[in-house]
């Protein structure tokens, strides 16, 4: 059901408006009759006839007439009783203010699915419960208890807490930024951060949306709702609890259940979203993107009249993943002969402490005509000579709209003039370098996204039925865990390069296999209660003959026994010797609200110490695929620098889209490890060296 009515009503009653000044009942009605709203506003109060200039009744029932949207502001345990006298007036939409439900406990939950479910059944929207209400400036619409009101603007806000709505709300009228919607979604019974995203994605009022949410319940249906409003315009979200002391924090909130933090980083990133890595992100990210154009590239010019905040600016521009950009020789001749001798031409340009407001201007009308600058901050450091606002001034005049362009003009008291005409320009502006680069960064990582080609999933030729057995027999058998010896019968069905190998019962099955692939052979012990193989001496590589092949049978029969006697013994698998390569990781984690997270990392140390993986949603593409590839730090070892001979990088990926949709064909693996996977150089096949699977136990039929 459409949004649009609850949000954009034509009437509305607030059910427990209040004669004390600090109710939140009395604040709601306040907020609502002061703000100009042009609908009908009726309040509903027993207690008296009239309040802040509106006629009071004692129900909705009393009232007699069709309300699109009421507001209950009652206690908790009114608030039931108060939701059934909605339906009773044909509401659309029904916001709740209360707290005290799921996020207290699990009766309490019960009491807020039951109020939920009797608005779907009466086809009323709910928001809320435990929130803040919501704000329309562009019909003048304020049911919330927030203090102050915001200027209209292009901005929309959605947020899990009503706190930092308010906070929202006020840093925003400082920054002079206009908002569009503030919407608080709270407990989320019924509407939640997908909802609110479809509605301001086709919002023509909101140019930019900002969020913040402690958790994503309805996983599928927020990926697709972000991904359709980033297509639109930019989205910025802050995801809270990303500790576990945060995540701890977060359901005694508003009652969230946390989802593994890596795959919010991976859904984002399919989606589009501008990830927000702190709460004053938000609005510096927003307020640059509503007043300046998207970047063509990564490449910042830095002017600066300092050399500290310049080095300042030059680090966080290559913290940030973004290049700091040199001016075209032309370029830098001919400000050699615009200005000063002494002046720095190579970035960041020092314009000298000293600088007129002439000089800024010159610059950057140069570095706008040049192709290599996709970006410029622009810093001012306060010196005896500096004219702040003059500079602003400037600046501002130079502008021609054809690139993006922030400002850090860093001191105190001195530059709110110079701030001021900034902010009457439309230019943003920042106390630091490093906010400029994250906004800059967030306008990159945007640009970048919307420039990707159409996502095309390719499907690989498989046998599929031949997977189907193998799985449907294991789970029919409860055998959950899948080894060595199955999981590669699964990859090789889905086109991975598995060895020549079988298992072996015996130490005279050992040999014959093993004189059958030719040697040397590895050897592994095969057992679903050992993980590690070769920590407990299981495993046994180049075997280069028969009689070494019975050895090493028995050898490691008798040290498996002798460690682990209680594990239960397959046997041992035999296969061909891998020749040399890179070991890569590559899997897959099923998320319970996303579906299937893909994973690549480096072997050994950058996995183990270093933590260095990286993750993307399924299902995945090949430029999807070689971006999670350039995500590690590892990459440059990929590509073959620092020594090391390059790999096949093609071959990573395209094992990745074969995880993918190996993944996405059968929901029931719920985690698939190739560790290692064996890369060589470009046109090699890589190839399976060792995969872990783990099944879903069988749902039994009603």
């Amino acid at each position: 059901m459409s949004l649009k009515s609850l949000f954009e009503p034509e009437s509305v009653a607030v059910v427990g408006a209040s004669r004390k000044e600090e109710k939140a009942g009395h604040v709601i009605l306040k907020n609502l009759t002061e703000g100009g709203f042009k609908g009908e506003i009726v309040a509903i109060n027993p207690a008296v006839n009239t309040l802040l200039g509106c006629s009071c009744y004692p129900s909705l029932a009393a009232y007699g007439k069709d309300i699109d949207l009421v507001v209950i502001a009652l206690p908790q345990k009114d608030v039931k009783e108060a939701v059934a006298e909605c339906a009773k007036v044909n509401a659309s939409g029904v916001v709740v203010i209360a707290s005290g439900f799921k996020e207290v406990g699990a009766e309490e939950a019960r009491l807020e699915q039951q109020i939920a479910d009797f608005c779907v059944r009466h086809g009323m929207r709910l928001l809320g419960p435990n929130c803040l209400g919501f704000i329309n400036t562009d019909i003048n619409l304020n049911v919330t208890f927030a203090k102050t009101r915001p200027s209209p603007g292009g901005i929309s806000v959605f947020s899990q807490s009503g706190a930092l709505c308010s906070v929202m709300i006020d840093l925003a009228e400082e920054q002079h930024l206009g908002l569009s919607k503030v919407i608080s979604i709270g407990n989320k019974a019924d509407i939640a951060g997908f909802d609110v995203l479809s509605y301001l994605a086709n919002d023509p009022q909101t140019k930019v949306i900002v969020g913040y949410l402690e958790d994503i319940a309805t996983g599928k249906n927020f990926v697709k709702a972000a991904e359709e409003a980033s297509s639109k315009k930019p989205v910025i979200i802050l995801k809270s609890g990303t500790t576990a002391a945060g995540l701890r924090a977060a359901s005694s909130h508003t009652g969230v259940l946390a989802t593994d933090e890596s795959a919010y980083g991976a859904v984002f990133k399919r989606a589009g979203v501008i990830r927000a890595d702190s709460f004053e992100a938000l609005l510096d990210v927003a307020s640059a993107l509503s007043m300046q154009p998207l970047p063509k590239g990564d490449n910042v010019l830095i002017v600066t009249n300092a050399g500290g905040p310049g080095i300042l600016a030059a680090d966080a521009v290559e913290n940030a993943g973004m290049k700091v950009a040199e001016l075209d020789d032309k370029v830098t001749t001919f400000l050699s002969h615009e200005l000063l001798s002494q002046v720095n031409s190579a970035s960041p340009i020092d314009v000298l402490g000293d600088a007129e407001p002439s000089r800024y201007a010159s610059v950057i009308k140069a570095a706008q005509a040049d192709a290599g600058v996709d970006s410029i901050l622009i810093i001012l450091s306060p010196q005896a000579m500096s004219k702040p606002a003059e500079t602003a001034r400037a600046i501002v005049g130079s502008l021609d709209g054809s690139k993006p362009v922030v400002a850090t003009f860093m001191g105190g008291s001195a530059l709110l003039p110079a701030r001021h005409e900034l902010t009457a320009a439309g230019l943003p502006h920042y106390k630091s370098p490093e906010r400029a680069i994250t906004a800059l960064r967030g306008m990159s990582a945007y640009a970048n996204w919307k420039q990707r080609p159409p996502r095309m999933v390719t499907r690989f030729r498989v046998n599929r039925r031949r997977v189907e057995r193998i799985l449907s027999r294991r789970q029919r058998t409860g055998r959950l865990q899948l080894g060595e010896v199955k999981g590669k019968d699964v990859l090789g069905a889905y086109g991975f390069h598995v060895p020549d190998g079988a298992l072996a019962s015996s130490a005279e099955e050992a040999r014959e296999i093993a004189e059958r692939i030719g040697f040397p052979v590895a050897m592994k012990i095969v057992s679903p209660d050992i993980v590690h193989k070769s920590d407990l001496g299981g495993v046994f590589l180049n075997v280069a003959n028969g009689e070494a092949a019975d050895d090493s049978y028995e050898l490691m029969n008798l040290k498996i026994r002798k460690k682990v006697p209680e594990a239960h013994i397959e046997g041992v698998y035999v296969e061909k010797m891998i020749g040399k390569g890179l070991e890569v990781i590559i899997g897959m984690t099923r998320d319970p609200q996303f579906g299937p997270m893909l994973m690549f990392g480096l072997g050994g140390i950058f996995v183990e110490v270093m933590k260095d993986v990286t993750f993307h949603l399924a299902p995945i593409t090949e430029q999807e695929a070689i971006q999670m590839l350039k995500s590690t730090k590892s990459y440059d070892m990929l590509q073959g620098r620092r020594g090391q001979d390059g790999v096949d990088l093609s071959a990573i990926a395209s094992g990745l889209q074969r995880i993918s949709q190996l993944t996405t064909d059968f929901p029931q693996i719920l985690e698939l490890d190739i560790n290692p996977f064996i890369v060589g150089d470009f046109g090699s096949e890589p190839i399976v060296a060792d995969v872990r699977m783990t099944l879903a136990a069988m749902q039994e039929k009603e």
